[in-house]
């Protein structure tokens, strides 16, 4: 049996271990390409859950423990392994709902449900990754469960089937036969229930390099810089700002918003199982902090914010729509559509701006944002609908997560690019309907070629190629085409080689490691080459990792 108290600190415990060989999971990547990596986004993703249980007392149920875990992995998913890990422990929760403590056939139940919801979530599921590594997991703990094992014993036969499994994850993809390596998400999942296992077995908790913080303070909104953002008149004085933990989850946040709604404008209501955000401008602070106190209670941290934001606003300057995303700022929506995208890059956050995207979320290759990110995004596009394009597909799963989260209708567009994404934006015409403009964007931006010159960021031997540390490579959309040791010898020879006989436009976007000079001399090669069949533009990105992103249409 596992008690809450149990339950919490093998969590947290999963996590430290998981954060101090986050590496070492990161180095499994077979694909030589800087990306987020599997380790950090699994690290990061179970992070957000032990800085939400450290907070409980040891009191807690196992269903409470559960369901904080898996809310806060939730919001703080990063990349597809780290979405799959927080589906894993959704349908954990789901399992051990209502439940004071769990049994060996509980634990089952629950890692089965779990398995489950990540397998539906998945649109083409494959095999020898986290999702098999997990499922014949789970089935072994359904075995387990039917006999008469202590509770330590249950767990340490999952944990070794889990690593019988991993092993096999070798045979499985070919690409990890040739590197020799099992796979990353698999291997992390490992470290998970290991980390879980030594917890329960009474090991003391390894020192954790990481800096501690809360998922509210993450969640923080900083007012002070954030109010510049309206630039319309100020109707009410104090900017109110608070979370409450619910009573209970059927606590009707409508209710509050309705008579929030009664006292001042400006109103954001954001709520989830626990707890319930609420945003108002109002002159009556004191009455919206009562009401609270209807349908919960507030958090320490962070406490409840009143500004005065007449005084606020005198000599500020209205703050840029590309900002930290703990910085955005909810708003009401005041039209039918609105963006969110997903670059960095001084030039592409602007040019997407200049597109008419509304809020731009810092992030890409080596630094995916992770869903709560996104959804805060949503939350300050002054929009009923909202297209959001990932313009990664390391990003797509956590983008897609945050539909269920945000407070208002929310498509993603599936661009995997950062081309795909401005393609997707050009085709954009407000006269259409919702679902004209789905179709079109669509199709405009899978028509759209893109080619990448980047870094190999460790050796390896990958589609017959041997790949050597700091190599250059050249990528067409997303697979090695070849290696190179020049960068622009390299985004010519990639360039031509794309272009089509049907080719109409070329865009090279250069990035901070190219100069303007280097830009300038590639630019000038492709004139010479292709220019009298094409139209080629080039692009300003500042974009870290790709020495250039070329587009062909």
């Amino acid at each position: 049996m596992i008690t809450g108290k149990q339950l919490k600190a093998a969590i947290i415990h999963a996590a430290v271990i998981l954060t101090n060989q986050r590496r070492f999971v990161d180095e499994l990547n077979v694909y030589p390409v800087p990306d987020g990596d599997t380790g950090t986004n699994m690290s990061m993703t179970i992070g957000a859950a032990k800085r939400e249980l450290e907070l409980l007392p040891d009191d807690v149920t196992v269903s409470q423990v559960a369901d904080t875990a898996a809310s806060a992995m939730l919001r703080g998913a990063r990349g597809n392994s780290g979405v799959i890990l927080s589906l894993l422990f959704r349908g954990f929760s789901k399992g051990l709902s209502g439940k004071t403590t769990a049994e060996n056939a509980d634990i089952a139940n629950a890692l089965e449900l779990g398995v489950a919801g990540a397998y539906k979530a998945v649109m083409k599921p494959t095999e020898g990754t986290i999702l098999t590594v997990s499922r014949l997991t789970a089935n072994k703990a359904q075995e387990l469960a039917k006999t008469d094992l202590d509770t330590i014993a249950f767990w340490q036969g999952m944990y070794a089937e889990a690593n019988e499994v991993l092993k096999q994850t070798t045979e499985m993809l070919p690409q990890l036969k040739k590197a020799n390596v099992v796979d990353a998400g698999g291997q992390g999942f490992c470290i998970i229930i290991g980390g879980m296992l030594a917890s329960l077995n009474g090991a003391e908790l390894p020192e954790d390099t990481a800096e501690p913080k809360s998922a509210a303070q993450d969640a923080k909104i900083d007012f002070n810089s954030a109010v510049a953002q309206y630039d319309e008149e100020i109707n009410f004085t104090y900017c109110t700002e608070y979370i409450i933990e619910k009573t209970n989850s059927s606590v009707d946040a409508a209710k509050l918003r309705a008579y929030l709604e009664t006292i001042g404008d400006c109103v954001v209501v954001v709520e989830d199982d626990e707890i319930i955000k609420v945003h108002v401008h109002t002159d009556q602070p004191g009455k919206a902090l009562t009401k609270a106190l209807e349908f919960g209670s507030f958090i320490n941290d962070p406490k409840p914010k009143i500004e005065n934001m007449r005084i606020q606003h005198e000599g500020k300057v209205k703050e840029a729509k590309i900002v930290k995303q703990q910085d955005v700022l909810p708003v009401e929506p005041t039209k039918e559509y609105g963006f969110v995208a997903v670059a960095v890059g001084g030039g592409l956050e602007r040019t997407f701006l200049d597109l008419g995207v509304d809020q731009v979320v810092k992030g890409g290759q080596t630094m995916n944002p992770s869903t709560d990110d996104i959804v805060k995004a949503i939350h300050a596009t002054p929009a009923k609908t909202v297209f959001v394009l990932p313009n990664n597909k390391n990003i797509i799963m956590a983008a897609e997560q945050a539909v269920n989260l945000a407070n208002r209708n929310v498509c993603v567009l599936q661009t995997h690019t950062i081309p795909q994404g401005i393609a997707a934006m050009l085709a954009y015409d407000e006269s259409m309907s919702y679902q004209e403009n789905c179709m079109q964007m669509t199709k405009a931006f899978e028509h759209v070629a893109t080619g990448s010159i980047t870094f190999a960021a460790r050796d390896s031997e990958l589609d017959g190629h041997t790949i050597h540390k700091d190599e250059v490579l050249a990528l067409e959309n997303g697979k090695l085409s070849f290696t190179e040791k020049d960068v622009n010898k390299a985004a010519l020879k990639l360039t031509r080689k794309m272009v089509k006989s049907d080719t109409s436009f070329i865009t090279v976007i250069y990035g901070a490691d190219v100069t303007e000079e280097q830009s300038q001399r590639l630019y000038e090669q492709m004139q010479a080459k292709l220019g009298s069949r094409v139209e080629i533009s080039l692009l300003n990105g500042g974009q870290p990792v790709y020495y250039y992103l070329i587009s062909v249409e």
